[in-house]
């Protein structure tokens, strides 16, 4: 590190979890962002600020003026504009060294199985089922760490799955694919603003202490109900029939 970069992250460098070598592994990571809305705001925005030296963001979107409520990397003056446009301009503002690669394109399972295997770790802020599954299932068959966040309304989920564990649980151990979920957006349902900061600033969080190898949020499902600030915890099991698991299982035995 250059003497910019040792005054930029000294607060980091000061914390004995991290110090110069972590920094320095977060200055060579890699982060892959699945959405640059809501949640992916923040996330992005944190890991920009704290060093990640390369971020990808996926997201087909463009900014509406509606994002502006609660998607922070967004400004009035770049309403109209692709969200990973938009997103890497706030970042590049905050922290210049940052790789930005921006992909307006939808997340589908050969965008994904390209992206997830070059990745040290993959955050999904995406906003529908069908897109978590996708995610999911990539990072499972590349071995690579998920960290997942959703809300709506005044409510959210926050979760790490580590297919790189044996034990550990994936996304679809808790949410089947073939299961019959109501799909609800913020468009109809309507989102607490300062939720999904909250969220997608855990979000960043838990990447960072993967990349760093810190504990985390393994087998452990956050919930949070922000009308009263209440969390509770469930703790999630590898499940023995889940398909996601099993199609690895059979790919890694050929």
């Amino acid at each position: 590190m250059n003497d910019e970069q040792l005054l930029r992250y000294s607060r980091h460098i000061l914390l004995d979890e991290i110090g110069i070598e972590g920094q320095q592994t977060l200055l060579q990571s890699h982060a892959l962002i699945i959405g640059a809305g809501g949640l992916g705001s923040p996330a992005a925005l944190y890991l920009g600020t704290a060093g990640v030296g390369r971020l990808t963001l996926v997201d087909h979107d463009q900014v509406d003026l509606t994002n502006l409520q609660r998607q922070i990397a967004h400004s009035l003056a770049r309403v109209g504009r692709p969200k990973v446009e938009s997103a890497a301009a706030a970042i590049a503002a905050l922290n210049p060294e940052v790789r930005v690669d921006g992909i307006a394109e939808r997340a589908d399972a050969a965008l994904l199985d390209r992206l997830v295997a070059t990745a040290d770790v993959v955050l999904d802020c995406s906003d529908n089922f069908a897109t978590r599954q996708a995610v999911n299932r990539a990072c499972v068959a590349h071995a690579r760490p998920l960290v997942a966040g959703a809300a709506l309304g005044f409510d959210a989920q926050l979760s790490v799955y580590d297919s790189r564990r044996a034990d550990a649980p994936c996304y679809a151990c808790l949410f089947p694919p073939d299961a019959q979920y109501e799909e609800q957006r913020c468009a109809t349902m309507g989102v607490f603003a300062p939720l999904v900061g909250i969220i997608g600033s855990l979000q960043a969080a838990e990447a960072l202490k993967l990349l760093l190898g810190l504990p985390g949020l393994v087998g452990r499902l956050q919930m949070l109900e922000a009308r009263r600030m209440e969390w509770s915890e469930i703790i999630v099991h590898k499940d023995p029939a889940c398909p996601v698991c099993h199609a690895r299982k059979l790919v890694m035995a050929e």
